[in-house]
Formats: C-alpha cells, structure tokens, sequence
C-alpha cells in the first residue's frame, strides 16, 4: 500500500513545486511592471505546461462583442484566434454571469473582471474577460485547475489595477499643471479671456484624444449658450438656445452625458452646431462647467467624427478639466486666484501620503512641520533613503495656505548642470538649438505652490550658484530671454547628504546651505521608531489589500516580533515593498514571520526596536531633569543597538571617546558590561 501511494505523494509534491514556480514567475512579472497583455504573453506558456493543457488563452469583451486578446497552445505557438472548434462563447458568459470558473466538454472558462468603479474612482472603461482554455485530460484535477486558474486570473487583475493606478496618478498630474498654466495666463493678462479659453481646450483636445473640444458659457439671462473662439470657428461665437441638444440637457441636469452616434437617438444632437462647424459629430461627451459656489456657468464638451469613442473614463478626465476650467473662467473675470479650483485634488492627494507614526522624533517632525508651514520659511530635511522625505514636503505642502497650489518635485542629481537653467527656470524659443517652442520652468510651474528639491545635496557647483541666485532674487529669467519674471514659491530642500562636511570639502557652497537651512527637519531611520513599524505594516496592509480585494490579514506575534526586530536598512521603503509582496503572495488571514522572508542584518539586536522607550513615552515624568536622563539612556542604547554592542563604534556615533561614553553612562546609571577596562 505504501508503495502505491507513494507515487501519487510525488506527483503531488511536483505540482506544488510547478505551483509554486508559477507564483514566482507572476511575483516576477508584477514587479517588473509591464502591461497586462504582456504578462499574459509572459505566463500562458508556463500555465499551459503547468496543467497539462491543449491550449489556453485571454478573451475580453469590446464595445458587446468578445476578442480574443492573447492565445498560446501546448507547442508554444501563440496565435491572434483559438483552433477549432471556435471559443465556448455561451460557457464564457455563463462564467461572468455567475462570477466563477465554468467547465464543459473540455473547455474551461474563469471570469476576469475590473470594476469601471475601482477604489471609488473611474479611470477606464471596465475590464470584462475570461480566463478561457481547453484540456483533453480527463484526469485533470478540478481543484489544481480552480487553485492555478484563479492565481493566474489574480495575477491579470492585479497588473490591470495597478496599470490604472499609474494612469491616474499621471491623469492628475496632467490636470494639475495645466491648472497651473491656466493660472499663469490669468495672472499674466486678467482681460484676455479667449487666450485662456484656447488653451482650456487645447488641454481637452490633448488628454482626451478628441478632435475638437467646446466651451458653451451660459448667458442665463438671454437663455443663450455661447461657443467662445475656442470651438475653432474663426474667432466668431457660436450661440445656442440653453435647452437644445444634449448641452441644453447638461445646463438643466447638471449630469454629464455622453452620445457615441446612435442613430435612433438622433434628435438629441443640435446639427445646427455641425453645420456651423463644417463638422460632422459622430461621438460627443459633455460636463457641467460648475463654479467654486455651485453655480452653473456652462458646457463643456468634446467630440469626434468617428463613432463609440467615448467611455465613463472620458466623462471622469473631462469633469476634472471642468472643475479647474470653472473656476479659471471666474477668476478671470474676477481677477482671483486660481486656487479654490485644485481643492478636491488635494485633499486627495494629501490623504494617499499621510505622514504615519507615534514615535517621539516622528511626532516631533509632524509638529514641527506643521508650525513652519504656516510660514514661508525655507525648509531642510535630513534622512537616509528610503525614510520618506518626500512625504513630510508634501505634508508641509499641504498643511500650508499654497495647498491649492501646485507641489513640483525635482530630482537634482538626475540634472546636468547643462540642462539646469532649463529645466528649473524655463527657455524661450529660439533659445538653443531645439528650442521649438517656449518652456515654463518648475520655478514657474510651482508658482502658488511649493517646490521640492530633491537630492540638494549631488547638484553640480554650478547648479547650486544658479539656484542661490533665484532664491535671493525670488526671480527667473528664462534662457534666452531677458525679462525677469517673479516667482511666489516656497522651497523645500532635502538630501541624505552630510552637508557640513561637504561644505568643509569645498563641495557644497556654505551661502546656498544657510539659504536652504533656515528650518531643519532630521527623520530617523526605521529601526530606531519603534513600534512605528507595525503601525506603517498595518498602513500598508490595508492600502493593498484594498487595491487586490482581498480581505486584510492580521500580523502574527511572530510576524509583529520579526518586524520590530528587523533592522530595515532601505528604511520605509523596504517595508512597503515586504507587505506588497506578503499581501499578493500569501492567501491565509494571519502572516506569520516566515511570510515576511526578512534576514536579519549583521550585527542586529534580537529585541525589539525600542522596546526601552514605553517609560519615557508612555509614562514621562514631569520633571525636565529625570526627562533629559532618560533621554540620553535611551539615546545611548540605541547607538549601542545598533552597532550590536561594539562600545568603540557606538561612541564613535555619539561624537565621543569611549571612556567618556563610559563615564557618562556611569553618570547615568547605567551598567557598561565591562567596566574594568
């Protein structure tokens, strides 16, 4: 009898390993991120081999009707169509109707879906698919099947989700600085009104992808709509009664609508419009134009000659543009800041980089970034990598009255001092060869806002001589022009740079640090927060459990225990990436420590992070002095920690000979270990 089963425990322990395998090429091919038709490509060779397959593929569903979007069979060969006989089509909608895998006469079918309303937010068309390949071994395992199926189905969902993640960040993005220019021309010239209209709709055009994009202001009291010379008909305005066609619905419903040429709905369109264009509209999609007080002050629409070319993605972009457009149009009209327009964006913004933790430096930070954004100082921040400098700007950032206002980031070791002037203070045209057109500058860009120089610390001599200039002049004049345009940005700085003693190198000018340095914020590294660590676990954990719809885990006392011990040298930034991966790679409701795969560094300690600090930060007392001791205590343990009890490295960190590090820890209190030496 044992010998029977042993057999079948082998091939049960080869199919775990194949198992296995294939969830490390899927870890392999996320990390990389590439796009979700080329994952499938990368892995249905392997799934097919893995289950013993015919052949097996990816179909998605096109405006109502089924494609296929990759296939592969057992040879290797990849192929735009499935063989004969043709897809399971009724199988494959039986499965999305249901929600789960279907099987019938060999072919297999697994639904693979994405919500249009992912995480509250449209950003694209939904994504309706199947999983769909076919098997002549009727000892296939149904359960293997269901278990490798379903990591594979999770695998595209999750390489689609974080494909529309990046797609809005960068849609966003995109709205923000066109904002931003839409402020400048408004500051530039108040009365100008269809320069800043051209530009609006230029911006549509761009992002949306559209042929022509319109902007209807409502005269209410003439019941007119107006096309201003941003619907490209010779500077001539267009007027419309407010009630015709489907931008008279939008003035009445304050509902965006979109129309993708049905031909049984034709009446909708106002061809008055076409006619006076020289324009046949075949898909159209229109936003309410609503001011910052709720006030409806237009239309804004964007068409196409061609049919079915717009989506609940288009109406989400198009609503965003709407919102800066509106309240753009007012401000030039009132002569008002621009600032009201950019408030949900921020607050959006603002609450996806919160600053996390309870540690004493980490709350000191967050205090003091708080009290220094009410002003205009220059802010420092100190870090190694990977401790989140980046965050506390934007906290700075938002905390501040510029919050409305654009936050631009620069990475200043990514700039050659050649390409410098450029970047940060703009070109005009003409102004070097390949200077086709006229370049606004960060300065420029940030300007209302806050700029964020990253990495201060690598930029070249020259750079820093270029920077000091603008930073006491609060002005930039662009290559190759000659006015001096004034700039109202607040700077913020950072660098894991020891500046001082680049200073003393000759490598860092010292007036440029004092410029810089008016306000200095140090953050730790990660290993010395404390239970900081598994507050930004449990952080983490929900923000990706959330992203791949998985019920979020709890850490195990192992886990919490391997977390706090660890010594984390890539800071925040390697603990995000560790609960990344245990959220995708793991499928209980507890991790455990081996989940978390951490090796220990050299030299680390076996207790907890700061396990000494609950005294002082729970229970202080209120004494200043008996505060300050058990300050230093802890000060001290932690450089002893951290250099795993080499006594002459530790002092080294603290800036003293180790026989006054002993003397001072006598002073303390403290018991040295060895004493008589």
């Amino acid at each position: 009898m044992a010998n029977q089963s042993s057999p079948l425990r082998n091939q049960d322990l080869v199919n775990r390993y194949g198992e296995y395998d294939f969830a490390a090429d899927i870890g392999q091919a996320l990390r990389s991120q590439i796009g979700r038709s080329s994952v499938v490509r990368q892995l249905l060779p392997k799934f097919i081999a893995l289950l013993d397959l015919e052949s097996a593929g990816l179909i998605t569903q096109h405006q109502g009707h089924w494609q296929v979007d990759q296939w592969a069979n057992s040879s290797g060969e990849r192929s735009p169509s499935p063989p004969e006989p043709s897809l399971p089509i009724e199988l494959v909608s039986d499965a999305i109707d249901h929600g789960n895998g279907r099987t019938d006469g060999g072919w297999w079918a697994v639904p693979c879906q994405v919500d249009v309303n992912e995480n509250g937010t449209i950003v694209s068309s939904p994504l309706v698919g199947c999983l769909v390949f076919q098997s002549d071994n009727r000892g296939i395992d149904p359960e293997r099947v269901d278990r490798v199926s379903q990591l594979f189905v999770t695998a595209i969902t999750r390489t689609e989700l974080d494909a529309r993640h990046r797609h809005r960040i960068a849609q966003l993005t995109s709205v923000l600085e066109a904002a931003a220019r839409w402020q400048q021309t408004q500051l530039q010239d108040a009365s100008d009104e269809n320069t800043l209209l051209r530009q609006i709709a230029d911006t549509a055009t761009s992002l949306i992808g559209c042929e022509r994009a319109s902007i209807f202001l409502w005269d209410k009291r003439r019941k007119k709509l107006i096309g201003r010379p941003a619907l490209g008909i010779n500077d001539r305005p267009l007027e419309v009664p407010d009630n015709a066609g489907i931008v008279g619905e939008v003035l009445a419903t304050k509902e965006p609508q979109i129309w993708n040429g049905n031909r049984d709905d034709e009446s909708r369109v106002n061809r008055d419009v076409d006619r006076s264009l020289e324009f046949s509209t075949q898909s159209l999609v229109a936003v309410p134009l609503i001011g910052p007080r709720g006030e409806t002050i237009g239309v804004f629409e964007a068409i196409n000659h061609s049919e079915n070319l717009f989506d609940a993605s288009h109406v989400l972009l198009l609503s965003d543009l709407a919102t800066h457009a509106a309240v753009a149009i007012q401000a030039q009209r009132a002569q008002k800041s621009l600032a009201d327009s950019r408030d949900r964006l921020v607050r959006d913004a603002a609450q996806s980089t919160p600053l996390v933790g309870t540690h004493p430096n980490i709350v000191a930070v967050r205090d003091s970034g708080t009290k220094v954004a009410r002003t205009d100082l220059t802010v420092m921040i100190l870090g190694s990598n990977g401790t989140g400098k980046e965050v506390v700007a934007r906290h700075i950032h938002y905390e501040s009255d510029r919050k409305n206002g654009p936050f631009i980031a620069v990475n200043c070791a990514a700039l050659v001092e050649s390409l410098l002037e450029s970047e940060l203070f703009g070109h005009e045209k003409g102004s070097f060869t390949d200077a086709n057109a006229t370049r606004v500058g960060k300065f420029e860009l940030a300007s209302g806002g806050t700029l964020f120089l990253d990495e201060v610390g690598d930029m070249s001599p020259g750079g820093q001589a270029k920077l000091l200039r603008v930073l006491e002049q609060r002005e930039v004049v662009r290559v190759g022009g000659s006015i001096p345009i004034p700039v109202d940005v607040r700077v913020i700085a950072a660098t894991n740079q020891p500046l001082e003693q680049l200073i003393a190198e000759k490598r860092f000018r010292e007036d440029l640090f004092f410029r810089l340095n008016v306000v200095s914020l140090s953050l730790p590294d990660l290993s010395q927060r404390g239970n900081d660590v598994l507050m930004l676990a449990n952080h983490f954990l929900q923000h990706f459990c959330y992203e791949i719809g998985r019920k979020v885990p709890t850490l195990s006392d192992s886990a919490q225990t391997a977390l706090l011990s660890h010594r984390w040298p890539g800071n925040v930034r390697e603990l995000r990436n560790t609960i990344e991966r245990v959220c995708y790679l793991t499928t209980g409701d507890e991790i455990t420590a081996p989940d978390l795969e951490l090796r220990p560094a050299a030299g680390a300690s076996s207790q907890p992070a700061e396990s000494s600090h609950a005294t002082w930060r729970i229970d202080l007392p209120t004494s200043l002095a008996e505060s300050t001791r058990l300050f230093q205590i802890d000060h001290i343990k932690q450089a002893i920690d951290r250099c795993g009890g080499n006594m002459t490295e530790a002092a080294s960190k603290l800036d003293l000979h180790r026989s006054n590090l002993y003397r001072k820890m006598k002073q303390l209190g403290m018991r040295t270990g060895d004493e008589e030496e």
